[in-house]
Parts: C-alpha cells; structure tokens; sequence
C-alpha cells in the first residue's frame, strides 16, 4: 500500500515542478482512499507556509470538518521539515510515510541561521488567559 500512495504524492510532486515549485507532493489518506493532495506553492502564492503537507492538511481538515485527522496518514515525496512535523503531531495523523530524506535539514548552512528568543514574557498573564479559557472548557 505504501508504493500506490507514494506513487499519488510523487504525481503532486510533478506537478509542482511543472510550476516552477520545489518538487514535493503529498496525500492524506484515511481508510484506504485518498481523502486530500497538496503540493508545493510557496513561489506562486509567495507564502512560506505553503509546503505540500500543510496544503495538504488544510484540504483534509475541510473534508473531514475537523482539524483533528485522527485515523490518517500523510505519504510525501520528501521529509518534512519542522513546520510541517508540528503540524502533522497537531493534527494528529497517525502515519507519516516519506520519501527521500532532506539533505539541508542537517547541513550547515540550514543551522547557521540565527533566531533570539526571549520567554517568559508577561508568563502569569498568558498562563492566567489560557487557564481560565480551558476551565470554561471543562
């Protein structure tokens, strides 16, 4: 089953690189069907987060009227990156079948960028916001 999903993302995959786009592709599948396909768009729509998985994922999410994708799995052309790994856990997809395996993701030049991050700001009050929000909740 692995080889007929992965050949549906490696057709998404052309179609990227048919557009110009980094070619990666991916499908959601649920019960054996195919249930969303998304390759690809950050050159046309000018959006970082246009990656192939999360198209993917939104797609399915709209199908299933739900942003839980429980029961699922993501079959794509090339191994995610972070963003899309997060997305993958929050959405939890069961399965993530992958292709070729990411040459930047350890290269130097992926890891030399530089990000400051400072926490911790105002943390009592953002803590106090979610925790009243998630007792309503309960």
């Amino acid at each position: 089953m692995e080889k007929k999903f992965m050949k549906e993302a490696m057709k998404q995959a052309i179609k990227a690189c048919n557009r110009g786009e980094i070619p990666v592709g991916a499908v959601i599948v649920k019960d054996g069907k195919v249930i969303a396909r998304g390759y690809n768009k950050k050159e046309k729509t000018k959006d970082v987060t246009k990656h192939a998985e999360i198209i993917a994922i939104q797609k399915a999410c709209k199908k299933n009227n739900d942003w839980r994708l429980s029961g699922c799995s993501l079959y794509v052309t090339l191994e995610p990156c972070l963003m899309c790994m997060g997305a993958l856990l929050e959405a939890r997809i069961d399965k993530l079948v992958f292709g070729a395996v990411s040459e930047n993701k350890n290269s130097e030049k992926a890891n030399n960028k530089s990000l400051e991050i400072i926490g911790g700001v105002l943390e009592k009050e953002n803590s106090e916001i979610l925790k009243k929000f998630f007792q309503k909740k309960r």
